[in-house]
């Protein structure tokens, strides 16, 4: 094996080795003895970012046709080996890498290796029309069962559209059109395998009780003959200006239980300080039922049942800050649209408390506790830092990081980014039927508490 082994970094006693194959395949090692499972979590640098206009979804339809079978491994026998022999699997899409894992008891290890590099090196010689209509058929299912057909489904959908401009890398997500994976051809899934299913364009993890020589050496013998490939372009820039510069607005009318004020602000790209001191206030801001927009919209003023911030973390384009608020009762989006402004323009002008920032970097390394605290979840971590920021060891420090941020840091980021000018907003309002409904409901609430 031609490789090279970073040195070993850790954070909580946790370590993690890195080496290469000749044919540029990364393999990042992580030991952990606790109990006897290993992860293997393979992540291929393609997401719906890499796609082309008329193409959108190959990325995401791509996860479902890499479980029908490839050259040893016929038919859903992916699926059958791995839980046949005590483990779980899947595989997720996203707008910067496609990646799957297995969590096997270590002794089965090897067989998850097996099976991920025969899909890898042979998964061609098994496409066929046949695999492509079936998965293509699913993954349609798939975008009616979670977005078309559902209250609120289109709505990352929509604001990601509003809040990337028409022709932007990020301007679709990854579930693809209708009309694109209908046009899909059984030789653009081909070509879309071979330009970006390639060992010099994936890092694979192996995380838990494992002998790292015996390891390595399933990994040469599996993946070490399966040939890199070179073709794959540059991935489009996704850079834009910190502010959008203006209000972008939608309004929806559709069959949904409340009213429902949505923002996207543009923030700073994942892996920068920028972007942690955006990810504390947001999580002052709306992380959790202890948050100021939850106390103030839900538990004050009562105008809400639920009211959120989230951070959507991306490296090759602004991050996106994702409001969420769905009204109480009869009340209108506009008073909600109010608050909101005036809690985040007086976070703007203050910055948080003591009290908030320690409770706020408390609860986001608690997060980065839970996902390296299991096996799957290091595998995960090791192999997001590798593809996107080329150094797995930064999983193990992240949360330092968090911690070193400043309440000032939190509060610039807050003034600078947290703007009416700076966001995309989808505002629900509910079909003359589905607010009749919800008004009814209302009034046998309110006649059910007096009693």
């Amino acid at each position: 094996m031609g490789h090279t082994a970073t040195a070993e970094a850790g954070s909580g006693g946790l370590t993690a080795t890195e080496h290469r194959l000749a044919n540029g395949l990364r393999v990042v090692l992580s030991e952990d003895h606790l109990t006897p499972v290993a992860a293997v979590c393979l992540w291929y640098d393609v997401g719906s970012r890499h796609e082309v206009k008329g193409r959108t979804g190959l990325a995401h339809l791509f996860e479902h046709l890499m479980f029908q079978g490839s050259k040893q491994v016929h038919g859903n026998g992916h699926f059958e080996l791995v839980q046949g022999a005590g483990g779980s699997l899947n595989g997720t899409t996203s707008f910067e890498r496609t990646n799957y894992f297995e969590t096997m008891p270590a002794h089965q290890l090897e067989l998850a290796l097996w099976l991920e590099a025969d899909r890898m090196g042979s998964l061609l010689e098994a496409l066929d029309d046949e695999s492509m209509e079936n998965q293509r058929d699913v993954v349609k299912n798939e975008r009616r069962q979670r977005y078309d057909n559902v209250p609120y489904g289109t709505a990352f959908e929509k604001l990601t559209a509003l809040a990337y401009p028409e022709g932007h890398p990020y301007h679709h997500t990854p579930i693809g059109s209708m009309a694109d994976l209908d046009a899909a051809t059984l030789e653009d899934a081909r070509a879309f395998f071979r330009t970006n299913y390639a060992p010099n364009n994936a890092v694979l993890s192996v995380v838990g009780d494992i002998d790292p020589e015996q390891t390595l050496a399933w990994v040469e013998k599996y993946f070490g003959s399966i040939p890199g490939h070179d073709g794959k372009p540059a991935p489009r820039d996704g850079s834009l200006p910190d502010i959008i510069g203006e209000q972008v607005r939608e309004v929806v009318e559709e069959d949904v239980p409340a009213r429902a004020l949505m923002a996207a602000y543009r923030l700073p790209e994942d892996g920068t300080r920028a972007c942690d001191a955006a990810d504390l206030a947001l999580t002052v801001l709306g992380g959790g039922e202890s948050s100021r927009l939850y106390n103030r919209l839900v538990r004050r003023d009562r105008t809400a049942v639920a009211a959120g911030f989230g951070l959507l973390r991306l490296a090759g384009a602004p991050s996106l800050g994702w409001l969420d608020v769905k009204t109480s009762g009869d009340v209108e989006v506009p008073a909600i649209e109010a608050a909101v402004d005036e809690e985040l323009a007086r976070f703007a002008e203050e910055g948080p408390t003591a009290e908030e920032m320690e409770r706020a970097q408390a609860q986001l390394e608690r997060e980065w506790l839970d996902r390296l605290g299991t096996v799957a979840g290091r595998a995960d971590e090791l192999c997001r830092y590798a593809v996107l920021f080329g150094d797995p060891q930064l999983a193990l420090t992240a949360v330092q990081r968090v911690l070193d941020v400043t309440a000032e840091e939190v509060r610039e980021a807050a003034r600078a980014r947290l703007r009416p000018d700076n966001r995309a907003v989808l505002v629900y309002e509910p079909t003359a039927a589905e607010a009749a409904d919800a008004a009814d409901s209302a009034d046998e609430t309110d006649e059910e508490a007096a009693k």
